[in-house]
């Protein structure tokens, strides 16, 4: 493995982190004690009784490493369908709490990045942080227009940092995958790269601000929802300005209830919200957390945070309310199918064993009321058969998975009589109603025939192209047919019936031809030919059932 001298450091940083926390093998077998020269008694292996899981010790290397770690480790908590559960509820206990940078950074970094003098921004601003993360904090202050406002401030050399630190982690999983199979069977590669994304995107303020006017749109003439108003003029990619929102957080029940607020009113509310923004707007929340929503002075239920979303274009929200539904109706092929629209079922998956587990899924909602089932559980527990089985579901969709727990999470907190999926059922109606309208139906008819048409236009070029593929010699041919047996049973009940339709075809004609001919030629040769054919026939008919029932024996 290359170690760039620059971030000689900073591998041995990682290195001692992993060593630490009894992941000694791994520093071993990528040869870092010769590259980094590092003493082998350092390895730490975790045994006996007190032995820590191996979802806690993940967790303390990537709090060991810092923010680019943390971060990716709670983005990493939300990919159920990827990682085993006992990994998944250790990273989402990843704290990301670091104290916070001094004032005068904070004045001379909003001065900075908005071009003015603090003075010909502000009327006021706290020097005392609101809250401190990883990536920055937020001050309250005032605008000259006399608007009270919460001004996210990027932390000064962050950006860098988490670039290297990316390069970094992008080199070790690469190095891994030659390794060790497990690390391929677990897409760590793609798990890097879709997290470094969402990672890069969070740096960029102005991106939460688009995500936040977006869902604020939503709701621009519904009262009682509010999401903050974004002050564009004093935004930036490293600075966010928005509206201040002074209210209770939903975290804080016991103040809520001694204030006199309605708690089955703010549930209802809530999850009449997030389901409009999941099934109508297809754009939402994907962090609903308690902390992340609060019930202003005049009632309203404001949300904050934008930092992370989900989309679910048309055809997503399609399958996975076939999934939903298939699941609610214990129809295993229907799961089957719509798992099979919503991910990637990689070849030489064992579909037989698939249906196993999907039919102990059903069998264990079989029973349920309706009004009962966890509906965010109920995706949870799909996902964790897409992961046994290797199949990988869009990530927006597992965003929707846990956004649905941890929305449930709040409800039950608040009033635990409301079900969720009683609510979604007049939206997964309408999505019905949607999916089989004469619009809908009408667009995908003429969807299908121009894309029909356009294949018929590039046919020739493609023949071409298949013919110099074939006179090159490089044309390769894999036929992979699964559970083979009971693909040859449904050929041969194929075949049967095909032959004896055939056959009856056959002597239908044949008697035909006998009625119409038998008296003449009776009259003439004095022979019972009616009769005569008829017997022959039957023996055929009779022959051939014998032939197909011997066949299927065999």
């Amino acid at each position: 493995m290359v170690v760039h001298i620059k971030n000689a450091g900073r591998y041995r940083e990682i290195a001692m982190a992993l060593m630490r926390h009894g992941f000694g093998y791994i520093v071993e077998e990528i040869s870092f004690f010769q590259v980094l020269s590092l003493p082998r008694r350092w390895i730490t292996h975790e045994t006996g009784p007190e032995a820590k899981t191996l979802g806690e010790r993940i967790r303390h290397v990537l709090e060991d490493l810092g923010p680019t770690f943390v971060k990716l480790g709670q983005l990493a908590s939300t990919r159920s369908d990827l990682l085993p559960p006992g990994i998944i509820s250790e990273l989402t206990k990843l704290q990301d709490q670091v104290p916070p940078f001094s004032p005068e950074i904070a004045r001379g970094l909003l001065e900075q990045e908005l071009n003015s003098p603090l003075e010909e921004l502000l009327t006021e601003f706290d020097d005392t942080p609101l809250a401190a993360a990883s990536i920055g904090q937020v001050h309250i202050g005032r605008l000259r227009s006399g608007e009270q406002v919460a001004i996210k401030i990027q932390r000064p050399g962050i950006s860098p940092v988490i670039q290297r630190d990316l390069n970094i982690l992008k080199d070790f999983v690469a190095l891994a995958e030659r390794r060790w199979e497990w690390v391929t069977r677990y897409q760590l590669q793609e798990m890097v790269s879709e997290f470094a994304v969402s990672l890069l995107a969070e740096l960029d303020y102005s991106y939460e601000g688009r995500n936040t006017e977006k869902v604020g749109l939503q709701f621009a003439e519904n009262p009682e929802v509010h999401v903050p108003v974004i002050y564009w003029d004093y935004t930036t990619a490293r600075v966010l300005t928005m509206e201040y929102m002074d209210g209770i957080m939903l975290n804080q029940r016991d103040v809520l209830t001694a204030k006199g607020y309605d708690l089955g009113n703010i549930a209802q509310r809530l999850v009449d919200s997030m389901l409009h923004q999941i099934f109508i707007e297809g754009f939402f929340h994907a962090d609903p957390h308690p902390g992340n929503l609060m019930v202003m002075k005049n009632g309203a239920l404001a949300y904050l945070d934008f930092g992370m979303v989900g989309r679910l274009n048309e055809d997503l929200k399609e399958q996975l309310s076939s999934l939903i539904i298939s699941l609610m109706r214990k129809n295993t092929e229907g799961m089957v199918r719509a798992i099979q629209r919503l991910g990637m079922i990689p070849d030489g998956t064992n579909m037989a064993s698939l249906r196993r587990d999907l039919d102990r899924i059903r069998d264990d909602y079989y029973d349920l009321p309706f009004s009962s089932i966890s509906i965010g559980q109920a995706l949870n527990d799909l996902f964790g058969v897409a992961q046994r089985h290797q199949v990988t579901m869009p990530s927006d969709v597992i965003l929707l998975g846990k956004a649905l727990v941890t929305l449930e999470g709040v409800i039950e907190n608040l009033d635990p009589s409301i079900s969720i999926i009683d609510m979604a059922e007049p939206f997964g109606r309408k999505l019905m109603r949607e999916k089989f309208s004469s619009r809908r139906i009408k667009g995908k008819v003429l969807g299908g025939i121009t894309e029909l048409l356009e294949t018929l236009i590039d046919l020739p070029g493609q023949a071409r192209l298949l013919s110099s593929i074939i006179s090159k010699g490089k044309l390769k041919v894999e036929i992979s047919i699964p559970e083979i047996e009971q693909f040859e049973h449904k050929l041969d009940q194929i075949t049967n019936k095909l032959s004896l339709s055939i056959v009856l075809l056959s002597f239908c004609i044949l008697m035909v031809g006998l009625f119409i001919g038998a008296s003449k030629m009776e009259q003439v040769w004095h022979v019972p030919l009616l009769e005569i054919g008829m017997i022959i026939a039957a023996f055929m008919v009779l022959w051939l059932i014998i032939s197909m029932i011997r066949s299927r024996k065999q």
